[in-house]
């Protein structure tokens, strides 16, 4: 009687384990999988933040992103670029992180105004550097702030060229009224009376005519340096035997030499480039122009030039003249850049004559540089590649 229900616990006892054994097995493949799901979603992540990490590395643009209470969260390469940072920001306060109070200012105008647009900033020290900020708090799903993201644009490029082309605005429009004013003078005294002068209106008649001179100077070289800049002058390739430009140019200018009894000296040994004949002959006739001008009276006046080590032709022109400061060797090639302002104007000169040089070397793969020492005259240089 009582065996029947010995097996019926004993059964039921059974079932009971191994129910539990189930239930245990579920629970441990359960956890194993959550640990599974929450490794694949950990790696999901950490891929996620790997990607997004080097996006923001990709950027030219610093991007500084910060916590509600004004603490670095991520900082790009771009911004350690920017602000010359090393080592770890996060966890640093935004002054730790870039030294401006200019930014501090920014940081707290965008917690009260929600973003900053195209905030201009300068930076200290030299040489001078200029940012573009634009700044915008983060909000979550129910407008709640949790920080800030900056972005920095370095301006210094834009500023720079804005600079430039406000000089050369202002250069030119010098340069064009100091001979229209002079004409304009002279034709009105002509006017007043003094064309019935013959020798004053002949001596007027040719002062007119040096300026009308300068001035197609000028508009020609303005017109050869705007088309060199752009890219749209083409050069005519062929092979140039130098000593023979050499010699032409200085017969061209030999006239302007023995007024100044300069004696002018071809020292270039044969070599051969492959160049545009017309753009070399007036690169040379620049600088030996320049060479007489502003080299000594009864001075000399040397073309010479080499092969270098790789190939390369080197082209130099010599004076011995009063030489170049220092501090201006690094900008005689700028337009309208003139050492001595005073005796450049003298001499005629529109400013831009060792601009269209470099430009013309550069167009031909070469580079120009100039050497001087006080008193000791001048020499400039200019490479081309071999023929």
């Amino acid at each position: 009687m009582w065996f029947p229900t010995l097996i019926a616990l004993a059964f039921a006892a059974g079932l009971h384990f191994w129910w539990r054994a189930k239930f245990r097995r579920a629970q441990a493949a359960a956890r194993a999988e959550l640990t599974r799901s929450a490794a694949r979603e950990q790696a999901v992540g950490v891929e996620t933040q790997t990607r997004q990490n080097a996006l923001f590395d990709s950027m030219i643009e610093g991007v500084l992103v910060l916590d509600e209470s004004g603490r670095v969260l991520f900082a790009n390469q771009a911004f350690a670029e920017i602000f010359a940072t090393s080592g770890i920001l996060r966890g640093k306060t935004l002054l730790e992180a870039v030294r401006l109070n200019e930014v501090m200012e920014i940081l707290a105008r965008t917690r009260s105004e929600g973003r900053v647009i195209d905030h201009e900033a300068r930076l200290s020290g030299e040489p001078e550097r200029w940012l573009q900020i634009n700044a915008a708090a983060l909000t979550d799903a129910q407008r709640r702030k949790f920080g800030t993201i900056m972005v920095f644009h370095d301006l210094t490029r834009l500023k720079q060229l804005e600079r430039q082309r406000e000089e050369f605005v202002a250069n030119v429009s010098h340069e064009l009224r100091t001979p229209l004013s002079l004409i304009k003078g002279y034709v009105e005294t002509l006017l007043d009376g003094a064309q019935n002068n013959p020798e004053v209106a002949s001596r007027f008649l040719k002062i007119i005519e040096r300026n009308t001179q300068r001035l197609d100077f000028l508009i020609q070289d303005l017109l050869t340096i705007s088309a060199l800049e752009s890219g749209r002058m083409q050069l005519n390739l062929s092979p140039v035997n130098l000593f023979s430009l050499a010699e032409k140019v200085l017969g061209d200018l030999s006239p302007n030499a023995e007024a100044k009894q300069v004696s002018l000296v071809n020292e270039l040994p044969e070599l051969t480039v492959n160049g545009d004949f017309n753009r070399l002959d007036q690169v040379l006739a620049n600088l030996v122009d320049n060479a007489i001008k502003y080299g000594r009276a009864n001075g000399r006046v040397v073309v010479g030039g080499k092969k270098l080590d790789d190939g390369r032709l080197e082209i130099c022109v010599r004076d011995d003249g009063p030489g170049i400061p220092a501090e201006s060797l690094d900008r005689v090639f700028e337009r309208f850049y003139r050492v001595d302002k005073a005796r450049s104007r003298d001499q005629g000169g529109t400013g831009l004559g060792l601009a269209i040089v470099k430009h013309i070397v550069q167009a031909h793969g070469g580079e120009v540089r100039a050497a001087s020492e006080p008193g000791q005259g001048a020499t400039f240089y200019f490479t081309l590649p071999p023929g």
